[in-house]
């Protein structure tokens, strides 16, 4: 099992990745192969200290945007009481974010077991973020080719649109595909502007991580040895996300996909060669 050092190096990995578009689950399968750590990664305890990182990443996003989600959580229920979408921003912000969140929900109960067997390889792994960096190359790229033409807001975006996003999420049941990398280039080939892709790909990134980590949260009541390790884990995690979610907000204002699709190129070439030719 894993030491106080690798619980903390992990969640700090889990927390920065799970928001930056280079793939966390990539990160989680490639990095402890690299670091040569002997660790078991489908047995029980570390599948509860993997759901206690995931708790700490979709807290921080909740709380990060608590005005938005409060905002919300009211809109929904005005719908219900109305029986009908009005004109309210949060109003279609709610149902944007269902329309998002079903086909992925959906996608994982059916598939995540299925893909993470075929996929956990942690040279496959590497071999997809490569993969990973060329689907942030061409959001930059269609990003960059629309400029000049006006761009939708998430006020008139579309819930099929969202729903496409929420399918192109799905592809980061794959380790090495990234979770916002692959969302809000859905969003930006739905036409939506770069700073509302990011919003929406973060707002819709927390209800997916929750609900993957309430699925598996029985997990968690056979930790009692390593609780403790695991729960400042998760706050770490907490941390780490809430931080790099206030740094990407900023920088998606104006930044681009490019200096992390270099980084998945270089990280991944590295990781796959040491992986197929010196371990």
């Amino acid at each position: 099992m894993l030491n106080f050092f690798q619980s903390i190096f992990l969640a700090i990995l889990q927390g920065v990745s799970e928001l930056f578009p280079v793939s966390s689950l990539g990160h989680s399968v490639v990095v402890p192969t690299l670091f040569k750590w002997s660790i078991q990664q489908d047995s029980t305890l570390y599948l509860a200290f993997l759901v206690m990182l995931h708790l700490g990443t979709s807290i921080a996003l909740i709380w990060y945007y608590r005005n938005d989600w409060i905002a919300v959580i009211q809109g929904f229920i005005r719908t219900v009481q109305n029986k009908k979408i009005g004109n309210d921003t949060y109003e279609h912000l709610a149902w944007l974010l269902i329309s998002g969140t079903i086909p992925v929900g959906l996608l994982g109960l059916l598939l995540e077991k299925k893909v993470k067997s075929l996929f956990v390889s942690p040279a496959i792994a590497a071999a997809f973020l490569i993969v990973n960096g060329f689907i942030l190359l061409f959001g930059e790229k269609l990003r960059k080719g629309t400029e000049q033409k006006p761009l939708k807001t998430l006020q008139g975006f579309s819930y099929v649109q969202a729903g496409i996003v929420g399918i192109c999420q799905s592809f980061a049941l794959i380790p090495g595909i990234s979770r916002s990398g692959a969302s809000i280039v859905g969003g930006l080939i739905q036409g939506l502007n770069h700073e509302d892709s990011a919003k929406f790909s973060f707002m819709l990134a927390a209800p997916a991580i929750l609900l993957a980590s309430l699925l598996e949260i029985h997990y968690l009541f056979h930790t009692s040895g390593t609780f403790i390790t695991a729960l400042i884990s998760g706050i770490v995690a907490g941390i780490c996300a809430y931080v790099s979610t206030k740094f990407l907000v900023k920088y998606f204002q104006s930044g681009t996909l490019l200096p992390f699709a270099y980084y998945c190129w270089i990280f991944g070439l590295i990781a796959f060669f040491m992986l197929k030719f010196l371990y």
